[in-house]
Order: C-alpha cells, then structure tokens, then sequence
C-alpha cells in the first residue's frame, strides 16, 4: 500500500460495536487507492486499526478487535479471527 498525502484528522466516531477513535491518517493517494487509520485507544485489541481500498475494487481491513478482513476485488475474500 502506498500512502498519498494525510489529513490528520481528529474526528471522532464509533466502529461497528468497537468504541470510539479518533483518525490519525486519511486520503487518497496518486494512484486513486483510499486509506484510514484509526487509533481505538489502549483498550482495543489491535488500538491502531487501519483500512485500505484499491482502485482495482481490493480492499483490507485490519480491525480493532485483532482481526482482519481482505477482498482481492474478484469476489474472493478471506476473514482471519482475531489470534
């Protein structure tokens, strides 16, 4: 994944169940790929949590609770449980 430039936004919200966070780093870079990347806090599994999707419709998310979620665009997707 390559970043573009980031807005280091302070925004707060709620992820599906997991509390809130703040956005550390968001945008698009050159290529027309989007990133995120949130900070959960201490208390999250995995406390900076981040997401990507791809121009090529590939998408990643590592989530706050340790697991992690990848579709490869194709209509293949794989879900690994938090370890």
């Amino acid at each position: 994944m390559t970043k573009g430039s980031s807005n280091n936004n302070s925004s707060s919200g709620s992820g599906s169940g997991s509390g809130s966070y703040q956005t550390t780093s968001s945008g698009t870079n050159s290529q027309g790929n989007h990133y995120c990347h949130r900070d959960y806090g201490t208390g999250a599994s995995n406390s900076n949590s981040y997401h990507y999707s791809n121009s090529d419709g590939s998408y990643y998310y590592s989530n706050s609770n340790g697991s992690t979620y990848h579709n490869d665009g194709a209509g293949n997707s794989t879900y690994t449980p938090r370890k």
